[in-house]
């Protein structure tokens, strides 16, 4: 069966191959699919934005879709950057300036009260339109600077340890993500609903 995963991004479409293929499903991405439209994320949370993004998807090809929302969350910010965690610095900042800013809000605040957490939110629409979503976490601290080449976003700045993400192997930082605790928990759902 095939299920559009509302994303080009070839990383996420490798991850989501990796636990949907043995179950069953071809994963193809908005590209393969004919899909260009953008999707307008108007949700304030991880989960009201994943399921925007695949109803969009469902209602216009009525054949199953897999979205996802992430984005980190500091406490000492009461939750910022969360869902506006791409546009935190503005519409057209890079990482290395989404990564300033948020050092820069941080400034002065200790190492103890600079929790944080990535978050994703799966949102899975099967062929007859019923729903499941989970959310996956990885906790960490923002650190006080950039460390580390790997990775992209925030990883250069969320602590994971005594490393932060950019300096994890990717096969390291896959295996204890946010988006890898959300897959596991998507694929013991999918999983279940098999059997």
């Amino acid at each position: 069966m095939n299920v559009i995963l509302a994303s080009n991004n070839q990383h996420k479409i490798a991850e989501i191959k990796k636990i949907l293929e043995p179950l069953g499903y071809d994963v193809i991405s908005l590209s393969e699919a004919g899909i260009t439209t953008e999707i307008d994320e108007t949700g304030r949370t991880f989960e009201e934005n994943a399921l925007i993004k695949a109803k969009a998807i469902y209602d216009m090809k009525h054949c199953a879709v897999i979205a996802d929302d992430s984005g980190l969350e500091v406490d000492a910010l009461d939750g910022a950057p969360g869902v506006y965690s791409h546009r935190y610095a503005g519409e057209d900042a890079d990482d290395e300036a989404r990564c300033a800013k948020l050092l820069s809000e941080l400034s002065g605040i200790p190492h103890e009260k600079r929790t944080a957490r990535f978050v994703c939110v799966i949102c899975f629409i099967d062929n007859d339109s019923s729903a499941v979503t989970v959310r996956g976490t990885c906790e960490g601290i923002i650190g006080t600077k950039p460390a580390g080449n790997n990775g992209f976003g925030y990883d250069p700045v969320f602590m994971y340890g005594d490393r932060s993400f950019a300096q994890l192997t990717s096969q390291e930082k896959n295996s204890v993500s946010h988006r890898a605790d959300a897959l596991r928990k998507f694929a013991q759902i999918i999983k279940g609903e098999k059997n």
